[in-house]
């Protein structure tokens, strides 16, 4: 058996793959003989059909079943002993195969990935924000736990900041949802000023258009889908079931005890400070996601290389379970072209940087994730033994481990950009981060 690679380009191979009826016809004929000891032929007992009849039966599928077995290892073997970094699988120059011949012909065409340079620290500095809660949003936080926590007020008639319950319907978006609405969440002045004044058992007809500060909530609110909330511009009614003033609980140690535990927090300004933690350490969440998001669109766009795009939409063409026509492969191709690049320079960066996981650094971060946990529930010193018999059980589960190495890796890659990419910080509140980054 003989493999030859021929460049067509730096982006483009074929592999000739010559098999000689030597390389197959002692593993055929041992699946032959072994046919002969089993095979079921009506007019023969079992253990002694003629190899003629067993060949005539079985010979060709036999043959071909090997033929193809001994041609997917070889391929195997070749790429790897080469070390050839191929996209995609290698795909068969042609399908229609003489398996009257004794020796084959096989080609195949190669994909091959591109040699690029990373460059991480790049020439523009990407932002990285300090998102901070300043005082409005605490204040906005601590009158939301008040009235949380407060007493309901049950009334007939819808004042200003009055909870109500209803059911909003529409029958064109097929809308028939109960739900909960302060008027304090509403942003629209005519939707509000025709609600104050309503009474339990009215039905009134809102206009959905600049009804809320943000269209997700019409998500919420209504019981649509995520497309049809943006831009939603329809009437619905609202048949009011229940008014209820919401009262405000005082800020006292019973309301800082439920929210924290016992004397946790002692007093309003303790309460704040706590506010701020929390916030801000979710707000640093969002901040490296943004980061993240923000490093790999600028590798992207910084790292210039070609690929070979021909081949790669003729293996999506014929890869999938199903497939695909000429149009829809190129369609499929340019939604991932994107992807595959990022996929390229991300596995050049953890290779060139020795970015990788060891069980020993999963084993770790397990038992720090289950630490955490058990500290919401007042464990707060589990012994090293059942921490590593809680680990030892998580990581028996595939797919935690999965789950939990791709989170690490996420880690892993954010700390190496943060470290070597060029940052600017830059301190901001919340609002004006999500209109900033998200605009």
């Amino acid at each position: 058996m003989n493999i030859t690679k021929t460049d067509i380009d730096s982006l483009n191979a074929v592999l000739s793959v010559e098999i000689k009826e030597a390389d197959y016809s002692e593993k055929v004929n041992s699946v032959l003989t072994n046919y002969c000891k089993t095979a079921n032929i009506p007019g023969f007992r079992k253990g002694h059909v003629p190899m003629g009849m067993v060949k005539k039966q079985y010979g060709k599928s036999v043959l071909v079943e090997e033929v193809n077995k001994l041609l997917q290892e070889s391929l195997h073997k070749y790429l790897t002993d080469e070390k050839l970094d191929v996209l995609g699988n290698p795909l068969p120059k042609k399908t229609e195969i003489d398996w009257d011949a004794a020796d084959f012909n096989f080609e195949f065409d190669l994909g091959l990935a591109p040699e690029f340079v990373v460059d991480v620290v790049g020439k523009k500095a990407i932002t990285h924000y300090n998102i901070v809660a300043d005082n409005e949003m605490i204040d906005n936080q601590v009158k939301t736990i008040t009235k949380q926590y407060g007493k309901l007020i049950a009334k007939t008639e819808v004042g200003e900041g009055d909870e109500i319950t209803g059911v909003f319907t529409n029958e064109e978006k097929e809308i028939n949802k109960e739900t909960t609405l302060s008027l304090e969440t509403l942003k629209g002045k005519k939707q509000i000023k025709a609600l104050v004044g309503a009474k339990v058992g009215d039905i009134v007809t809102l206009k959905t258009k600049g009804m809320f500060a943000d269209d997700h909530a019409n998500e919420t609110y209504f019981g649509i889908s995520h497309d049809d909330a943006h831009g939603l511009d329809i009437e619905v009614a609202l048949e009011i079931k229940e008014v209820n003033q919401r009262e405000a609980a005082p800020l006292d140690q019973d309301l800082f005890d439920k929210l924290f535990g016992k004397d946790v927090v002692k007093s309003e300004e303790e309460l704040k400070g706590k506010i701020k933690e929390d916030a801000e350490r979710q707000f640093s969440q969002q901040s490296d996601q943004k980061l993240m998001d923000d490093a790999i669109e600028a590798l992207i766009a910084n790292t210039k290389f070609d690929l070979p795009g021909e081949f790669l939409q003729r293996w999506i063409q014929v890869s999938g379970e199903k497939p695909l026509t000429e149009e829809e492969a190129k369609a499929e191709y340019e939604r991932s072209e994107k992807g595959l690049r990022y996929q390229l320079i991300e596995g050049k960066i953890r290779n060139e940087h020795k970015i990788q996981v060891t069980f020993e650094e999963l084993k770790d971060y397990s038992k720090t994730m289950i630490k955490a946990q058990m500290a919401q529930y007042g464990q707060s010193n589990p012994s090293d033994e059942e921490l590593d018999t809680i680990a030892a059980r998580i990581l028996a589960n595939e797919d935690e481990v999965k789950r939990m190495s791709e989170q690490l890796n996420g880690k892993k890659l954010l700390d190496f950009f943060k470290e070597k990419t060029k940052l600017k910080t830059k301190e901001i509140t919340y609002e004006k981060f999500m209109k900033e980054a998200y605009s």
